[in-house]
């Protein structure tokens, strides 16, 4: 069971550190210097880099996304929006893409000008929480109700552009599925379920017209508990998964979401994975505020202490040129603190 708040909790945390150092390999380079920008929210949802620039929504009792320097440095606010959750960026990071579950919605901005360029209506009761892009789909993972869960898209090629919902049809999902697509392959969706023990995973070949059509799923006990966090490699031949245990970061095949192939350990609770950019790289962090960076073989590159708190589930993003990994913490003990850290990483 994953254990959230309390001193039970905090007792494990303390106990996993003092075990992390002596139980993890030396890293193959000390870590570099790092920032951490508190923010002017109370709880964080989601971060992504388009750059010069970097988003961090507030999530459901929020109403902002912040917007911060490459350094970090708070330089404005979208505001305004009804429980900003997950993020999502265009290939050409022009667009920012906003998961408002709260509104029945999806919004667009225009990075430059911050503008709101669109507004998606995804229909009523739907609470669209999660997000990926394959092409001309933006797909919504979307559900407010137990076993009311379900994949949605919006096709961008048309005008106007029309929302699909009920996708997926041969598996109910327990809440809003975690979805993750890739820019390198526009022929598969990834769709994590949560908030079940054992948690699974569904490989989806999409097909003309925007169809889905599930491949395969995951081994009943393969995934682990407590799912908070999927990725994919820029090709989509790998895929990651954290959860809340065990106490690693999985990676596994796409053609066979059996047995591992390779993992990442990350202490207690691992709560995020994000491959940077050109798959050469993979950033594994548990919320117990350890960080790391490891090589897809296993080979570990660079290891950070946040502090400040606890990692964000799926709070983690690098800049497109790799050279920086972002990573958002909130303060659980009654600070109501959010906090950016930026981490500036050697090329591998």
């Amino acid at each position: 069971m994953h254990i959230r708040k309390g001193t039970t909790r905090a007792a494990l945390a303390a106990l996993t550190a003092g075990l992390l150092t002596a139980a993890l390999p030396t890293p193959a380079q000390a870590a570099p210097a790092q920032t951490a920008t508190p923010l002017p929210l109370t709880t964080v949802a989601d971060v992504v880099s388009a750059g010069d620039r970097v988003f961090v929504s507030g999530g459901r009792s929020s109403t902002d996304v912040v917007v911060a320097s490459a350094t970090g440095a708070v330089v404005g606010t979208l505001s305004g929006l009804p429980g900003p959750s997950d993020l999502l960026l265009s290939p050409d990071r022009q667009t920012l893409y906003v998961a408002l579950p709260t509104a029945n919605a999806i919004a667009a901005f225009d990075t430059g000008s911050l503008v709101e360029s669109a507004r998606y209506d995804t229909g009523a009761g739907e609470c669209p929480s999660s997000l990926a892009l394959t092409g001309r789909y933006l797909w919504f993972g979307y559900g407010c109700d137990q076993w009311g869960g379900n994949i949605g898209r919006i096709d961008l090629g048309r005008q106007p552009a029309r929302v699909t919902t009920g996708m997926a049809t041969t598996q109910d999902f327990y809440g809003a599925p975690l979805l993750t697509g890739v820019l390198q392959n526009r022929s598969v969706l990834l769709a994590g379920q949560m908030s079940l023990s054992p948690a699974s995973v569904y490989a989806y070949a999409i097909g003309t017209g925007g169809t889905l059509t599930l491949t395969r799923t995951s081994d009943w006990t393969a995934i682990g508990s407590n799912l908070q966090d999927i990725a994919l490699d820029p090709t989509a031949t790998t895929l990651y998964t954290a959860a809340g245990a065990p106490y690693e970061v999985q990676a596994f095949p796409f053609a066979d979401i059996t047995t591992p192939s390779v993992t990442f350990p990350t202490g207690a609770y691992p709560a995020a994975v994000e491959p940077s950019r050109d798959g050469t790289r993979i950033a594994a962090a548990a919320d117990t505020s350890y960080l790391f960076v490891y090589r897809p073989d296993g080979t570990e590159l660079n290891r950070f202490v946040l502090g400040g708190g606890e990692l964000s589930p799926g709070g983690l993003a690098w800049s497109p040129n790799g050279a920086r990994l972002y990573a958002l913490s909130y303060d659980w003990t009654g600070r109501n603190q959010a906090t950016l850290h930026v981490l500036p990483v050697p090329a591998g």
